[in-house]
């Protein structure tokens, strides 16, 4: 019997009853800070031998120099080559669907020419190189290397890096596969912290890189924290979120696989349905006791629902749109009537599924838009991984001497205003 948390948005409580369910503290503890801070300091000032000593000692590995933990691309070729057909055909269709979404992120130069003939503008540019972190081992997330690798490339980054462990060896096929779809330029057999470091800092055989992005455990989220500012990174991603917001119209089946969808990545995870129908939420109850058994991974299930997951019963859909765009979620299923003029009322959620047909599965895969989002209610500042991450701006300012005269009498009243002569003089020279 999976017992999940009830909320009622009448209880006097509840809306702290709700931040209460919504907390989570992603803040390292002191032991992980330590090793991890030990780890980046080592592979600053050793390098390749650093990376190489860690490699063995984590990931059980017998290597003596990190040449050896290159993995060639004609490598990726053929694990390509060596898959079934229905997956390789899956992988290559989800990759080609990405990339058409991303396609229409880029964001392109734009300028104009004000009366005096002064030019202002803004030029955009791509990075010059990506680190891209993959989970390895057991753990296969050839998606993670298609959504984090197709829109760095669509953006036109020239290399990317991509970082993958192989503990005691274990390579993924998949990985290696979609790695060779998305067009990753070289690959390494390291993780962790020090892959971390090598691509933020650089060794003799790792280049140095300017952004990381890619999921991984807490000793990879860590240490992209912690190198952030010497380069660039996606998020720190909490544990992986679901909130499905139903009128109490789509079949009750549905709702809970939903819910199992997200449940069943961690312990951690969370997944929320809102809902103004009480007697919906009891038949999801009823479904979510007769499919939890049926799921292999029913034990991951069980203790996610009970530790984070809730049903919330609301007075009405506005007031559910009102509880939705609090949390902020991750994933924010409308299994509703008019989902897509619901969806205009939604300020804060990563990626918003409309309608009683569209899983939240659907895009972890397939769909097109990035399965990378933000967590842990970020997504009232944040959004999700796209090609602009890949892109930089700078702006343009082109004066005419007319332009130069006008501008600088501003400038000049302004810089003495601050006591800054030297400013007010360099603009001073040109009137």
């Amino acid at each position: 019997m999976t017992t999940v948390r009830e909320l009622t948005s009448t209880s006097p409580s509840f809306w702290q009853d709700l931040q209460a369910l919504l907390a989570w503290d992603s803040v390292s503890d002191d032991a992980v800070f330590n090793t991890v801070n030990g780890i980046l300091k080592e592979v600053r000032t050793r390098g390749d031998a650093a990376v190489v000593e860690y490699t063995n000692r984590f990931d059980r590995m017998q290597v003596s120099s990190i040449s050896e933990l290159e993995i060639p691309l004609a490598r990726l070729q053929q694990a390509l080559q060596n898959l079934p057909t229905e997956q390789r055909a899956a992988l290559e269709q989800a990759a080609q669907r990405i990339s058409a979404y991303a396609e229409h992120q880029k964001l392109e130069s734009w300028g104009y020419t004000e009366a005096d003939g002064t030019f202002l503008g803004q030029q955009v540019t791509c990075l010059d190189r990506v680190g891209l972190y993959v989970p390895g081992g057991k753990a296969a997330y050839p998606s993670s290397v298609l959504m984090n690798a197709i829109p760095a490339k669509v953006a036109g980054v020239p290399e990317l890096i991509m970082v993958v462990p192989t503990p005691a060896g274990e390579v993924n096929e998949l990985v290696l596969a979609a790695a060779a779809i998305a067009k990753v330029d070289r690959v390494f057999a390291i993780g962790g912290a020090q892959a971390v470091a090598a691509l933020a800092y650089g060794t003799e055989t790792v280049p140095a890189v300017d952004k990381i992005v890619g999921p991984g455990n807490i000793y990879v989220a860590t240490a992209k924290r912690m190198v952030y500012g010497t380069v660039g990174i996606d998020m720190i991603a909490g544990p992986s979120e679901i909130l499905v917001v139903c009128d109490g119209k789509t079949n009750p089946d549905w709702i809970a696989m939903d819910l199992f969808s997200q449940a069943e990545h961690d312990e951690d995870a969370q997944a929320i349905l809102v809902c103004p129908d009480a007697a919906f939420l009891e038949q999801v109850k009823v479904s979510i006791n007769k499919l939890v058994a049926t799921m292999p991974r029913k034990e991951i299930i069980n203790t996610s629902l009970e530790g984070r997951g809730a049903l919330i019963l609301v007075q009405d859909m506005q007031e559910a749109v009102e509880v939705a765009n609090y949390i902020a979620p991750e994933h924010l299923e409308l299994s509703v009537d008019n989902a897509r003029e619901v969806a205009k009322h939604i300020r804060h959620a990563g990626a918003i599924f409309m309608g009683r047909y569209t899983a939240e599965a659907l895009g972890d895969y397939c769909a097109g838009p990035n399965h990378v989002l933000p967590t842990s209610r970020t997504a009232r500042f944040s959004s999700p991984l796209g090609v602009y991450d890949f892109q930089k701006r700078s702006s343009l300012i082109d004066c005419s001497a007319a332009g130069a005269a006008s501008l600088g009498k501003i400038a000049s009243v302004l810089a003495r205003g601050e006591g800054l002569i030297a400013h007010a003089c360099s603009a001073e020279y040109r009137i």
